[in-house]
């Protein structure tokens, strides 16, 4: 007899970039633990989300925003301007702590280098045990070690990024399958794919992809 196990939890992190569209917003699980980073306070009282932790140097955050939080409830979480992380990045420091998954909202749109930046943290090892995507308006990210299925239909388009180095990767249910090879991050071998049935698998055995769903 199977022992019956806990839920997963969920943290959504709204990031400052661009706002939650209502269909992502729609598309959010039922009362998931929400954390912001800097503006992304303001993205989620906008959308209507409760928020229990507000993250970073709070440059960027409307005095309006940060009021209602205090007022809310919200625990506030302030860090100096002059540091070496990314307020995403340390939003998903204390995510990872909390939860089994993450969900990254907001983290697109502004500056080349932000949207860059936030990609790689996405992958970083220290939250190797947490399953995290990111929702990029149409386009979402997903963070591959061990194995995922992806939530896409037959003639979706799927693109495999190794980040960090090589990874070595197995998948079904795509166009151009890869079995057990290794798919270098200085290389475009994994760009443009396309899946053959619905819910594709990606494995990898060693190292990282970014799976990207534009």
């Amino acid at each position: 007899m199977a022992l019956p196990t806990e839920p997963a939890v969920t943290v959504v992190v709204v990031a400052g970039g661009d706002p939650p569209t209502p269909e992502e917003t729609a598309r959010l699980p039922a009362d998931p633990i929400v954390v912001t980073a800097d503006a992304g306070l303001d993205h989620a009282l906008a959308a209507g989300l409760t928020v229990a932790v507000a993250v970073g140097d709070m440059d960027s955050v409307s005095p309006e925003a940060l009021s209602t939080a205090e007022q809310s409830g919200t625990r506030i979480e302030r860090h100096p301007p002059d540091k070496d992380q990314t307020d995403l990045e340390l939003a998903l420091k204390l995510s990872a702590r909390l939860a089994d998954q993450v969900i990254v909202i907001g983290a697109g749109g502004g500056r080349l280098d932000h949207l860059i930046g936030n990609l790689n943290v996405l992958a970083s090892p220290a939250w190797a045990g947490v399953d995290i995507e990111a929702w990029l308006g149409n386009a979402q990210a997903v963070v591959v070690r061990g194995h995922r299925v992806l939530e896409v239909m037959p003639g979706d388009h799927v693109s495999l990024f190794a980040l960090g180095g090589p990874a070595r990767v197995t998948t079904t249910g795509l166009a151009w399958p890869l079995n057990d090879e290794v798919l270098d991050p200085l290389t475009s071998r994994g760009v443009s794919n396309q899946a053959t049935t619905p819910s594709p698998g990606i494995a990898v055995s060693e190292g990282v992809v970014l799976a990207v769903i534009p």
